[in-house]
């Protein structure tokens, strides 16, 4: 709880500083405006008994205005209702929040307090509650009701609060926040009641004490004296309030006058009254006066006897002449001096007003600035303001001459309104706020909430002033402003209020009191005609009826616009309907009239709106109108005056055909003039006659084609007539069958019969020819039949094989899709599981080429570092930092180097070295084996170990160790590895280290650094090459193409071709601002056609992005997802689109930008040796890229980037697509998906991974993990420490080498064991708990080896079930076949490397005889079975699924190896490309370096550059400087040490940084010493600092505290150590 804001008055002010007394004032106006706020709380909550939400969110519930106008309804019942209250439940608010119809109950509540009599100075505008610009008014006006109330008797008291109730640090810290945010500045609380005494005539007393109970008024004594006493009083009370002009402000109320006060200033004046009677009576020598004024009651005087009245009279005569005497003295001797003052300052008065006659500016000035005038402060620079102002204010004067009094007071006020000027002039509107209500101006009707407008307004008028050739503002000009944005205000207060009045006068329903609404002169509506009352309702009515309709919101209102045009509407409503009343009553006149050519007229004319009217049927036209009239009056004549006509078939329009005056209200007892036809009558008489009339002509025109139609017909005629007579004959069929059928039945059995008789007679004849035939028959049909399968042989051969695909495919089917394969099945698919030649021969060329490139890529990697270093040691000898000879010497090392081989043999003592033959050496090379694929496989250790060391550390060891650890993912399991590596890592960062999700994008994260490094090399570099080379490529390549978006050079450039072209120099300035330079018509018009090509350029590299996202390698969207989905697991809280940029700073500005900006430094473009881009090049490309790292940002360009503001629409519209392509990135699948990987891959593989790593790499690893072994596994029974245990102490390079390897006496072993220490030697990673001696203990082990054991069974005998294949004994053909495949295997076996041999124990079950083999499978099944892992019931069917499997993996195997093998390859050539580039650069160096001796031998052929000893010497002395040591409060005067996290400012003097040069060009060591104890180092490359610079990264992160400026200490080390 917060209770020590009620004891900060007690501290002693003198301990604190400025800043914490400032701070300590801010939080003590918070919490007093907290406390505010809690007494407004407790006194609605009383008012409404209804509970308020927390003080804390009071401001925010406040804002839709329901508890304001509950309360107004609480103290004005009759004008404000609960139907009125929009919103009452608030349900709208909590659903969809703030709706614009809220501000009604604000504006009710103000009327509420308005109809109750509370001053308006309290009230606050209604933006104050609904967007909450100015809260604190709204409460000062809650406690002003509260009060106001409480004395009309209508509503409790407020409590006093202040120091009475508890706050938390955080609640008083985020409200001095929110204050401080809008900038209010906090009313004065505790003069309420003095403000309400002023505004308002009623008793003072009471209002004097306000939280007491009123009291009945006093009745004053002698009340004939209040008039002059108040006079008097208010004479006194005005000497304190001038003297105290310079002291706090006072409360109003402070000034008035309580009971008592005004009780003893009656005394005081009656008792002045009786001595002034006194003194009257002894000026007359009357006793009997001197005896009645001594016994007045006012002087209360006592023993005054009548007897006594002589010599009191004689008494007081005496001792005034006395005292008469002494008075007069003493005014001479002041007189004297005050006559002597007084004539100075005449003098200056009088020489003053001289001055303003004659008009000199200067000489005004000049006695006005004279110290005897005694006059406020002149500004020398306001002279022509003093004068002219002076100078009317003496002619206004009827003596001609300004007083001394006069000119105190104008020259006070016109030295203010200087001042006032000279803020005008900064335009900057807060000081002008400042200077309008802290200067003694004395402007009227000065609002403080309007402040600011008077600012802006000031500020427009200021420049115009001035072109009128007025220099300053006057008081009355401004008081002119400040009047008329005054006005402004209250006109729209008064619209709004207007706009209200219209919506609820059109809900009503009463279109009266809609007119009065309209005709308010506030609305400001024009043409409102009070006649159209009704039609302006129905309109306005179907407007607003329209808007809910169309945004579903029934609390949709009309706005401004929108009731202009409605009226706009209604008066063009009223011209049209009255035209069409005109025209149709003119048509019906027509027609009665007899006239045809009239009618026609009538009829064509616009205003009647008839359509289709032709001049040919005008006689038609006319006949049945009258007809039609005549039909009418037959029906009998009403005589009515009055027609209706519709107006867009929604209103109706009377017509008063006497009056020839229309309206839109319908008449009383309205009946329509039967007579008169309507214009529908009309238009469908008009109509009909017009279709008939073309129905005609249509007939006339298309005569021919009607005699076809009647042809048609016709035709048609006389087929249903034959139709006819065919259907009759039809219903005859039956018969006419029944007759031909009987004839034909006779006939037929006649010759059946004659037929018969010849067989009969012939039989043997008969059976004879029949044999024949049939015998022939058949021979023809098998001869075609074998004549068709020969010439179809090739096609029955394709049958056959499709047959037996598809039933091998089914079966592959079965084994890879059915959940429980077959025996039968997998039986036809073991063999896949057996190792061919080609399989062996595929897997040495893997492991040749991955060992080729793994050397490649660290032999490439060695060589930029060397030739980096070159860079830097050739440009610190163009800058005389450093000798030739150390170039030369670096020179030598890099050609050496490239001459020598890339890969380092073990030197002949390593055959006693970790690759000896003795026990202990081989027992040494498996135990760093099994260490290394436990670091290997196990992500956790490494992950741990690199957040362990210190950075400059961790650095290294990430970009060797790590990645030769996973052979630069040279394959697929080495890669899903690696990003498993990646994974944890990355988790383990943002879990200990990321405070906030903006650390990611402004800090430097490790594994960040590390993920992006490894795409940008060797394994990523093809990827970004095909990403952006064509695109980057064409943007280069364009000669045209020439983006400059920074106005000062265009301006330059201008200025330049100016000159050039007119060969005159130019008169405008060549330094100038940005604003300067795009104040040019010219400069901007370049700037646009610069930012329309830089658009153009933009969207051809995004259409590339975008369109390669396949791509981007895996590992770069699978780590994108890994840091988003993080990232959303520790900051649920956060937006899509803060992660999504996040995922575009990881994807684009941190992979894809750097290779923009500079293609040719990653090898996205094709560049020759000493070839360099032009710098017009480089600032289209960096153009380019500052768009899309702005876009990928949703970083609008804005303060120094303002000239190229026109792009941010193009910037929002980027982001989107950058936005999707960031999501699409995101959606790839987890690495044991794309990889196939799974707990069984290497066992079925044919060779173990293998590593390429130095000597020096496997000591510090081991040194490493030895020494955060506690860290990284906390666990003593990890498998970790037992490998250690294994490997013992760190080993020295020596013993790792072996004996021999370095001869004892060489004076530079040193340098030789250093050099031999990047010796390569080859790992083959083993794990050492994958192979358990006795089968029980490993379950996974036995359930591989039972597997291969099977898969040897039923490879040779068949059956239909496991069990069934164990039971059957083998036979005698079977052992043979069985034993034929053993001594085949055994050979295979003898030409695989060490490698990819299998283990002892493997070999031995394979030697098994069949029988055997059987035997030991139903012994480790029981085993299995006995662990659950197989059942005896379903027949073992697990295990056949394992080896399903596994088969199913074998080809997949097999499928990646040749994919692997052809992106080896691949990778191999761009390696040895980018050697070829390197070793180019080291030849260009070399003839750099070779004409650099020449010159120098030139210059001095006496000279050599070998220097002597003393010469070393000396140089060694002179490379060799000295460290800097700096405390950080010294540093952090200079800017270079912004903040240190966890330390205050004052504690900087305790913290000690040592900078030192290491023995490396360009590298610095950072030492950081805490009360002298070294906390941390770091390494600081000077060429990484250049590359932030570039980057335009302005603060880095050191030893993950200290926040660095890097200009700065880019500046300190070149200052201090380079000389610049």
């Amino acid at each position: 709880m917060y209770e020590g804001i009620r004891t900060w008055s007690i501290v002693d002010d003198e301990r604190l500083s400025a800043e914490e007394m400032d701070e300590r004032r801010r939080q003590n106006i918070a919490y007093e405006y907290l406390c505010h706020l809690e007494e407004a709380k407790r006194w609605m909550e009383a008012c409404l008994d209804e509970e308020l939400p927390p003080t804390t969110e009071l401001e925010e519930g406040l804002r839709n205005g329901v508890y304001l106008g509950k309360l107004a309804k609480f103290f004005a019942p009759k004008n404000v209702s609960e139907k009125k209250i929009y919103d009452r439940d608030q349900s709208r608010y909590k659903r969809t929040g703030l709706h614009f119809r809220h501000t009604d109950n604000t504006v009710q509540w103000l009327r509420a307090m308005e109809s109750v009599g509370l001053p308006k100075i309290f009230y606050p505008e209604t933006t104050d509650v609904y967007d909450r610009k100015n809260m604190p008014k709204v409460i000062y006006c809650i406690h002003a009701l509260s009060l106001y109330l409480y004395k009309l008797g209508i509503a409790p008291q407020i409590q006093d609060l202040l120091g009475k109730v508890d706050f938390t640090e955080e609640e008083i810290s985020n409200m001095r926040r929110e204050l401080e945010k809008y900038g209010i500045q906090m009313p004065a609380f505790s003069k309420i009641g003095g403000i309400l005494a002023n505004e308002l005539s009623v008793d003072q007393a009471a209002c004097k004490q306000p939280l007491t109970p009123i009291e009945p008024f006093h009745t004053l004594d002698n009340w004939p004296y209040v008039v002059p006493i108040v006079t008097h009083c208010c004479l006194q009370n005005s000497v304190p309030l001038q003297s105290s002009v310079e002291s706090e402000e006072r409360d109003v109320y402070e000034e008035l006058l309580t009971q008592s006060e005004i009780q003893n200033s009656i005394d005081a004046v009656n008792i002045r009254a009786a001595l002034q009677q006194v003194n009257l009576a002894i000026a007359a020598q009357d006793e009997a006066f001197i005896m009645a004024s001594l016994k007045a009651p006012a002087l209360g005087l006592l023993g005054v006897l009548d007897a006594n009245s002589r010599w009191y009279l004689e008494h007081f005569t005496s001792y005034r002449e006395h005292k008469l005497v002494g008075m007069v003295r003493t005014v001479n001797k002041e007189s004297r001096t005050v006559v002597g003052s007084v004539s100075i300052e005449l003098e200056a008065v009088t020489a003053i007003n001289e001055a303003i006659r004659r008009g000199n500016s200067t000489e005004t000035v000049e006695e006005l600035r004279n110290p005897e005038a005694q006059l406020p402060i002149v500004y020398q620079n306001a002279a022509s303001l003093y004068q002219s102002e002076l100078f009317t204010l003496q002619r206004q004067n009827p003596r001609l001459y300004l007083e001394h009094t006069e000119l105190s007071v104008a020259v006070e006020m016109l030295s203010a309104v200087a001042v006032l000027n000279e803020v005008l002039d900064t335009k900057d509107p807060q000081a002008v706020m400042e200077q309008l209500s802290d200067s003694p101006l004395g402007f009227s009707n000065l609002d403080s909430d309007n402040l600011r407008r008077y600012s802006d307004r000031l500020i427009t008028l200021k420049p115009d002033a001035v072109a009128k050739g007025q220099d300053f503002l006057t008081w009355n000009d401004i008081q002119a402003c400040i009047d008329a944005v005054n006005v402004q205000v209250h006109e729209e207060h008064d619209l709004i209020l207007a706009i209200n009045e219209i919506n609820e006068a059109l809900d009503a329903g009463e279109p009266e009191k809609t007119l009065s609404a309209l005709l308010l002169p506030t609305a400001k509506l024009q043409g409102v005609n009070p006649s159209l009352a009704k039609h302006y309702h129905d309109v306005l009515q179907d407007a607003k009826d329209s808007i809910r309709k169309s945004s579903r919101d029934d609390s949709a209102v009309l706005w401004l616009d929108q009731i202009q045009d409605g009226v706009s509407t209604a008066n063009k409503d009223e011209e049209d309907a009255f035209k069409l009343a005109e025209a149709v009553t003119a048509i019906n006149r027509e027609v009665s009239g007899g006239d045809i050519q009239g009618c026609l007229q009538t009829l064509q004319c616009p205003h009647a709106g008839l359509k289709g009217v032709l001049p040919e049927c005008a006689p038609t036209y006319y006949s049945d109108l009258a007809q039609r009239q005549t039909l009418n009056a037959d029906e009998g004549v009403n005589k009515s005056m009055w027609v209706k006509h519709r107006l867009r078939d929604r209103y109706y329009y009377y017509y008063n055909l006497e009056s020839k005056q229309g309206t839109w209200v319908e008449p009383k007892g309205f009946v329509h003039d039967n007579t008169q036809l309507t214009r529908e009558e009309i238009q469908g008489i008009v109509g009909s006659v017009t279709a008939e009339y073309n129905r005609e002509q249509l007939w006339l025109a298309h005569e021919p084609l009607i005699v076809q139609l009647q042809a048609r017909v016709r035709g048609y005629l006389v087929r249903k007539a034959h139709n006819e007579r065919l259907e009759y004959l039809q219903t005859q069929e039956p018969k006419v069958i029944r007759l031909q059928a009987s004839w034909k039945g006779y006939k037929q059995r006649k010759s059946y019969k004659d037929r018969l008789r010849v067989l009969q007679d012939n039989v043997g004849a008969v059976v004879k020819i029949q044999s024949w035939v049939k015998m022939w028959k058949a021979r023809r049909k098998y001869s075609k039949r074998l004549q068709y399968f020969k010439d179809h042989e090739k096609e029955i051969v394709k049958i056959q094989a499709f047959l037996k695909a598809n039933k091998a495919r089914d079966d592959y089917r079965t084994l890879t899709g059915a959940e429980n394969p077959p025996l039968s099945v997998v039986r036809k698919f073991v063999h896949l599981l057996e190792q061919s030649p080609l399989d062996l021969q595929e897997e040495l060329d893997v492991t040749h080429l991955r060992e080729e490139v793994v050397t490649k890529i660290r032999s490439n990697q060695q060589m930029e570092r060397d030739l980096n270093l070159m860079d830097i040691k050739i440009g610190l000898l163009v800058k005389n930092r450093i000798t030739l000879q150390d170039v030369v010497s670096h020179n030598k090392k890099l050609t050496n180097k490239k001459n020598k081989d890339s890969k380092d043999e073990i030197p002949t003592g390593g055959k006693q070295g970790i690759k000896g033959l003795s026990k202990e050496k081989r027992k040494k090379l498996e135990a760093y084996q099994h260490l290394f694929y436990l670091l290997q496989t196990n992500p956790t250790y490494l992950a741990k170990l690199i957040f362990q060391m210190p950075q400059n550390k961790s650095t290294k060891f990430m970009d060797t160790v790590i990645f030769t650890l996973y052979n630069f993912a040279s394959n697929q399991r080495e890669e899903y590895l690696l990003l498993k590596l990646f994974k944890t890592a990355l988790e383990e960062e943002i879990k200990s280290k990321v405070d906030q999700i903006q650390d990611i994008v402004t800090g430097n994260p490790t594994v960040i650094k590390m993920v992006v490094s490894f795409n940008r090399g060797a394994r990523g570099q093809n990827a970004l090459r095909q990403l952006l080379a064509p695109v980057v490529k064409e943007i280069i390549e364009d000669k045209s193409l020439a983006i400059n978006t920074n106005p000062v050079d265009v301006y330059k450039a201008w200025v330049n071709q100016l000159e050039t072209a007119t060969g005159e120099a130019s008169k405008l300035p060549y330094e100038v601002t940005p604003e300067q330079a795009v104040s040019h018509e010219e400069v901007r018009a370049k700037l646009e056609a610069s930012n329309q090509s830089l658009r153009v350029a933009t969207d051809k590299v995004l259409s590339s992005i975008v369109s390669s996202l396949d791509n981007i390698p895996y590992g770069m969207r699978y780590i994108a997802k890994v840091l988003k989905n993080s990232l959303h697991e520790k900051f649920p809280d956060a937006t899509e689109d803060e992660l999504l940029k996040i995922v575009g700073n990881l994807l684009y500005y941190r992979y894809m930008n750097p290779a923009i900006v500079a293609p040719d430094g990653f090898d996205i473009i094709d560049m020759t040796a000493g070839g360099q881009l032009h710098s017009d090049q480089r600032r289209n490309l960096g153009s380019v890229a500052k768009v899309l790292q702005h876009a990928a940002a949703n970083k609008l360009f804005e303060g120094e980037n303002a000239h190229m503001t026109s792009m941010n629409s193009f910037i929002s519209q980027t982001y989107q697509k950058f936005r999707t392509f960031f999501q699409a990135a995101c959606d790839v699948l987890e690495p044991e998906e794309k990889f196939n990987v799974d707990e069984y891959s290497d066992m079925v593989t044919l060779s173990k991974p293998v590593i390429y790593i130095s000597i020096e790499e496997i000591i510090n690893t081991h040194s490493l993990v030895l020494e955060h072994q506690e860290a990284i596994s906390p666990d003593r029974n990890d498998v970790l420490h037992e490998l250690l245990e294994d490997l013992g102490d760190v080993p020295d390079i020596e013993s790792l080498l072996g004996e021999g390897a370095v001869d004892p006496n060489d004076p530079n072993k040193e340098s030789t064991l250093s050099q031999l220490a990047k010796t390569e030697v080859s790992l083959t990673l083993t794990s050492k708990f994958e192979l358990l001696d006795g089968d029980a203990q490993d379950m996974r082990t036995l359930m591989m080896k039972t597997k291969k054991l099977i898969v040897d069974v039923v490879r040779i005998q068949p059956g239909e079930t496991l069990v069934e294949i164990l039971e059957t004994p083998a036979t005698a053909l079977q052992e043979a076949e069985h034993v034929k495949i053993i001594e085949k295997r055994a050979a295979q076996d003898t030409k695989m490397p060490d490698g990819m041999k299998s283990s002892p124990s493997v070999l031995e079950d394979q030697q098994l005889p069949l029988e055997q083999k059987k035997r030991k499978i139903l012994r480790n099944l029981r085993t299995l079975e006995q662990a659950g892992l197989v059942s005896s019931e379903n027949k073992y069917q697990e295990i056949i699924n394992d080896i399903s499997k596994d088969i199913r993996y074998q080809r997949r195997y097999r499928q990646r190896r040749k994919a692997e093998l052809v992106k080896l390859q691949q990778t191999l050539s761009a390696l040895n490309s980018k050697t070829t580039f390197y070793q180019d650069q080291i030849n260009y160096y070399d003839t750099y370096i070779k004409t650099c001796l020449d010159n120098l031998n030139r210059k001095n052929a006496r000279r050599s550059i070998k220097l002597d000893k003393k010469g070393e010497d000396r140089s060694s002395r002179k490379s060799k400087q000295q460290s800097l040591k700096y405390t950080a409060a010294r540093l952090h005067e200079k800017g270079v040490i912004l903040e240190i996290e966890g330390l205050q400012t004052n504690q900087f003097k305790n913290v000690m940084f040592d900078i030192s040069p290491s023995e490396e060009v360009g590298d610095f060591e950072v030492k950081a010493k805490f009360m002298g104890v070294e906390m941390e180092k770091v390494q600081v490359h000077f060429q990484d600092l250049l590359q932030l610079q570039y980057e335009g990264v302005a603060v880095m992160k050191m030893f993950d505290k200290a926040k660095v400026n890097v200009n700065l200490l880019i500046f300190l080390l070149n200052k201090k150590f380079y000389g610049k």
